[in-house]
């Protein structure tokens, strides 16, 4: 089926007018807690969501105590033995820079100049760092001030999908099949399924999380975090020859041993990497967050291994140093349970194709809430949302991603009653 061009234009206005109220909301995750969610704010987005639902005419609308929204679409009439699919995104946005009073911005009609930012002028969007921006001339983009992150990651997700469940209500002659929505807390933070009630998750999902319009991704990372503790010993630094262990300072030779080529900032592709993400301390004790990350395990546990080996080195060269390392497992590659699951990637290009995108089957450097679904039983490929340079100042989104992502959406539903 072609959508009409009022169902488009719908799809266009819903999607984008829902996106610039979400990102104004405040849903910060905060890696320094435990509780689930992290933060009071996405209880507060889930709230309205639930409320955007309801009128929307979904049932069985839960808001649990811990963030997690789950709400049923009842399938259109004669459709009621289709298989049930789940459509997922989620509430936070990444600590890495201030979601805090976000305040977006409609660069109408962008004609490839340089884009400058109010609140930053210091900040610049252009081609020359940014090539991508080159496929949207002519289209609006949609940024922050440049004081916060824009929010796309993942508030587009939920804006498309909510774009969808509008027309579905709205347009009768969109056929599909029972349907769950669902959104989860603190993806940002690797605990979005920590507290999933799998009961209530079809046995088929796809989240919106993904990045550039087009792209289909079914394999992520191996993803680790180490953290390392130095225990040292301070002595006042004018008599502290042969006596002081400063914690922060041998911390940071420790760290400054990690290959700077196998950094986030000189890998792409298929090249995995160490990343810090957190250093403090004082002389008697620092602590450090590294993530380490792979396509492949072996090379994840080479990188484990070196670790290991500095440490051993380091407790030795250091009197009275000691280091505790622990590592914690964060997500699987996700392409271990999704090369299983042909059809509902195949399903997945055909609705980008029926929404006029060039399908782009693309790694993702990083993880989503499907990589847990899928380890768990729950196939789950990751659709684009159209959202670029995620997790800065500088993130933007072409406003045809939100429509065209709330298509494919629409599309996928219905190649599903066909099934």
């Amino acid at each position: 089926m072609i959508l009409s061009e009022e169902i488009q234009n719908f799809l266009l206005d819903n999607a984008v007018e829902r996106f610039l109220r979400y990102v104004k909301i405040w849903t910060t995750s905060d890696e320094n807690t435990e509780t689930i969610p992290s933060t009071q704010g996405q209880i507060e987005f889930g709230k309205l969501l639930k409320e955007e639902l309801k009128n929307l005419n979904l049932e069985n609308i839960i808001q649990d105590e811990f963030g997690y929204i789950y709400a049923n679409l009842p399938p259109s009439q004669g459709f009621e033995n289709v298989k049930k699919i789940g459509f997922i995104a989620h509430l936070d946005t990444s600590p890495a820079v201030s979601g805090k009073d976000v305040k977006p911005v409609i660069q109408k009609n962008y004609n490839g100049t340089v884009i400058k930012f109010s609140q930053d002028n210091d900040l610049e969007l252009n081609i020359n760092d940014s090539p991508q921006l080159e496929k949207y001339i002519g289209l609006d983009i949609i940024t922050s001030q440049g004081d916060t992150l824009l929010g796309a990651d993942d508030k587009a997700g939920i804006a498309e999908i909510m774009a969808a469940c509008a027309a579905w209500d709205k347009f009768p002659e969109l056929k599909h099949g029972p349907i769950v929505v669902c959104f989860f807390p603190d993806e940002e933070l690797g605990r979005g399924t920590k507290k999933v009630n799998i009961e209530k998750i079809p046995k088929i999902c796809y989240t919106l999380d993904g990045s550039e319009m087009g792209e289909l991704e079914i394999e992520c990372f191996d993803a680790w975090k180490a953290l390392i503790k130095f225990k040292g010993l301070s002595v006042h630094p004018g008599y502290a020859k042969n006596l002081m262990s400063n914690a922060i300072h041998i911390a940071c030779r420790f760290l400054s041993e990690i290959p700077e080529s196998e950094s986030p900032e000189h890998t792409e592709e298929r090249e995995g990497f160490y990343h810090l993400s957190n250093l403090k301390g004082k002389e008697e004790e620092a602590t450090a967050t590294l993530i380490i990350r792979d396509f492949e395990i072996k090379n994840n546990k080479r990188r484990m291994d070196y670790i290991t080996s500095l440490k051993n080195v380091y407790e030795i060269r250091y009197l009275g140093l000691k280091i505790e390392l622990n590592y914690e497992h964060q997500y699987e590659n996700m392409y271990n349970y999704l090369k299983k699951e042909q059809k509902i990637i195949d399903l997945a290009e055909k609705a980008m194709e029926l929404a006029g995108i060039e399908v782009n089957i693309h790694l993702i450097r990083g993880g989503t809430d499907g990589s847990h679904l899928s380890a768990m039983g729950i196939p789950t490929p990751n659709i684009f949302t159209g959202g670029l340079l995620f997790h800065s100042k500088k993130e933007f989104i072409p406003t045809l991603a939100l429509q065209k992502a709330a298509e494919v959406v629409i599309h996928l539903a219905e190649l599903f009653t066909k099934e």
